[in-house]
């Protein structure tokens, strides 16, 4: 079992795929959890696992909430997994016999599904993220929402060729919850930073659509392929819409 990485995942009812998720995990000693409000059975399946560590904060923002998992975990290296995300048996043996250097923060390949379809168009394949770092050579930046870490120039990167598995969507509902909640904050994080208008919301929208349907060949996925191209696209135009909106009530 691995004494020398903690595991970090926030959580919101996130039930449908947590077991899943931790019990991959099972190698590792610690795995820090980071609830911020579950009505559903997210605490009942984190409770269940003898290697869960668990604590209950609110919301702040992904990067905030991502920073505050680190500091609650006992070793300086960070393995940050989802909660919809599944790692496979050969990147945990990759991570398991790693000669780990501080130097280096560790990249991740993800599959990602829709309803567990596996998408490899719509922007959703070649999905890399930095996820396996040490805590004293970096950690996450304050972004609300599409939070990274914060890469020095002493540092590098090296991709593992073990994946994660990524469920994170099954039905329409969610990406509309989705792309309600990450638009709202990406308005709020940009509000006085960034101008917006209509116009720019309508052309940022159209473009995404045609990319991602078009160029990143969404239209080989059927209707996943239209749904994820089109939910894509929205989420482009609200976010600059709240952007206007909030910047007009502003100024009055």
């Amino acid at each position: 079992m691995a004494n020398n990485i903690s595991v970090t995942i926030l959580t919101k009812n996130s039930g449908a795929y947590l077991f899943e998720c931790l019990s991959a995990l099972d190698a590792f000693a610690e795995v820090v959890i980071v609830d911020t409000g579950s009505t559903d059975d997210t605490i009942a399946i984190a409770l269940g696992f003898n290697n869960v560590k668990l604590y209950e904060h609110p919301f702040i923002g992904f990067g905030p909430m991502k920073n505050i998992a680190v500091d609650k975990s006992s070793n300086d290296w960070i393995l940050s997994v989802d909660s919809d995300e599944v790692a496979t048996p050969e990147l945990v043996s990759e991570i398991l016999n790693l000669t780990l250097d501080c130097h280096i923060v560790y990249v991740i390949g993800r599959d990602n599904h829709y309803h567990r379809r596996l998408i490899r168009g719509c922007g959703w394949d070649n999905d890399r993220v930095e996820r396996l770092f040490n805590r004293q050579s970096t950690r996450y930046d304050s972004k609300q929402v599409h939070e990274g870490l914060i890469m020095t120039s002493n540092l590098k990167t090296e991709l593992l060729s073990g994946k994660l598995k990524h469920y994170p969507y099954d039905n329409a509902s969610q990406l509309l919850q989705k792309m309600q909640h990450y638009s709202t904050l990406w308005a709020d994080e940009h509000h006085g930073r960034k101008q917006a208008s209509p116009f720019k919301a309508l052309l940022f929208g159209v473009l995404t659509f045609l990319k991602s349907y078009l160029l990143k060949k969404g239209w080989r996925y059927g209707y996943e392929g239209l749904l994820i191209s089109v939910s894509n696209a929205n989420g482009v135009f609200y976010k600059y819409i709240k952007l206007y909106e909030a910047e007009k009530e502003h100024s009055l």
